[in-house]
């Protein structure tokens, strides 16, 4: 959103008795925060009547009242409230990154990486993070491109408002949270003997790890044996301590011709058309944990397995949604930079890719897409943080301190890729 209407909407809510009223001391500038994102709020006349509307944020202590502003009619339709949680609330010293060396050597410039029998190319985005783009192994096509499109972040489940986070390059850009550094690239020793590399990515908030910042990591790790994991990592800390974070990461695999199948608990059950499923406690799996399946015409292809909390990363689960969509070229679907994407608030399949869907066409060996939007939700209960972060005083120097919160899927070969 333009800057003077983002200043527009601070003036209205400081000037709101009703704002005045719920803080019960007088309003500052200085307590507004007013993180760069897409702010979304469900069942209120900023979806109903698609009113232009956007929520200053006062934080006071170890809580923040969002004050949601329309700027059709320059009025306060709701105030909420969300907790912080507890924090030193002091900013952590950090040199800042030198962003027009980012720019000039990553975005929008595509590196090559070959390394363990992998080959591809990689680049920063303006908005959809750290794209991987012509993935072989062993000369084998893998995957056309892999990205993140967006982060939704919900803090009610009740009242449905939250932001839609932007991951990309630290300038021109229209990304809400910007890369820190270049991409980094750290090897794997996996503890079953079969190792790899990592290509990663941060993306930060400036005054991460205060409130109503943040930070995220891509991973995209590629194994010697052909296997490879995309993965999303949240590093808190977020604008209240009851978030949902939902990452929505998209994979076009290489241009083949594919089925896909589900495991029902007795075999592999083909899906004949597009659609779309959700992780949950009843999910089957097969012995090796895998739930997906996809071959090609020659039974080449992967398996695909969820994570349910066994992957060395702190992950608890995935919780994801899955949708599968036909690829088509000739009208992108995802494939081009997309600012954002679906509503940062659903609690339901409605993330994004679902538009994809309709009308469904048939998945009978044909190209395929794969949306994965796992479900992460926040916590600072003392011994069960995740998706979480705090300043801690150490040595006399406050630091972060991280509880970190992963998910992504792992595709395993089949047929010798």
């Amino acid at each position: 959103m333009p800057r003077h209407l983002l200043d527009l909407a601070a003036q209205i809510a400081l000037a709101a008795p009703e704002v005045r009223a719920e803080l019960g001391l007088p309003l500052d500038q200085q307590m507004i925060q007013q993180p760069q994102m897409k702010v979304q709020f469900q069942a209120t006349v900023c979806e109903r009547s698609r009113h232009l509307c956007t929520a200053p944020i006062f934080v006071w202590g170890e809580r923040a009242l969002w004050v949601i502003v329309d700027l059709v009619d320059y009025t306060i339709i709701g105030l909420r409230w969300t907790d912080l949680g507890a924090s030193s609330r002091r900013p952590v010293t950090e040199q800042r990154m030198q962003d027009d060396v980012v720019t000039a050597r990553f975005c929008n410039q595509k590196t090559e990486l070959r390394r363990d029998g992998w080959s591809l190319r990689y680049l920063l985005t303006s908005t959809d993070g750290l794209r991987i783009e012509d993935v072989r192994f062993n000369d084998r096509p893998v995957l056309h491109s892999a990205k993140l499109v967006d982060v939704h972040i919900s803090y009610s489940q009740q009242e449905g408002f939250g932001y839609s986070d932007a991951l990309g390059c630290p300038a021109f850009s229209a990304a809400a949270v910007v890369a820190w550094d270049g991409p980094q690239i750290e090897p794997i020793r996996a503890a079953n003997g079969v190792d790899g590399f990592a290509l990663v990515q941060r993306f930060r908030s400036e005054f991460w790890p205060t409130p109503c910042n943040y930070a995220y990591r891509q991973r995209y790790e590629f194994y010697q044996d052909g296997s490879f994991r995309i993965v999303f990592v949240s590093e808190g800390r977020g604008c209240g301590n009851d978030g949902m974070y939902r990452p929505v990461m998209r994979m076009a695999l290489a241009d083949d011709r594919y089925t896909f199948a589900e495991w029902d608990g007795a075999g592999w059950r083909d899906w004949k058309t597009e659609g779309w499923q959700v992780q949950r406690d009843t999910t089957a799996y097969t012995p090796e944990g895998y739930q997906y399946r996809v071959t090609n015409v020659s039974r080449h292809g992967w398996y695909i397995a969820p994570g349910r909390g066994q992957f060395n990363d702190g992950g608890r689960g995935d919780n994801a949604y899955l949708y599968v969509v036909r690829g088509d070229v000739e009208r992108d679907e995802g494939e081009s930079d997309l600012p954002t994407l679906g509503d940062c608030c659903n609690t339901d399949e409605r993330q994004g890719p679902e538009r994809f869907l309709t009308p469904p066409e048939s998945l009978e060996y044909v190209p395929l897409v794969i949306w994965y939007v796992p479900q992460l939700k926040n916590s600072d209960t003392p011994g069960a943080e995740y998706c979480w972060a705090d300043s801690i005083l150490q040595d006399g120097v406050f630091v972060p301190r991280v509880w970190p919160c992963a998910a992504g899927p792992l595709f395993v070969p089949i047929g010798g890729n």
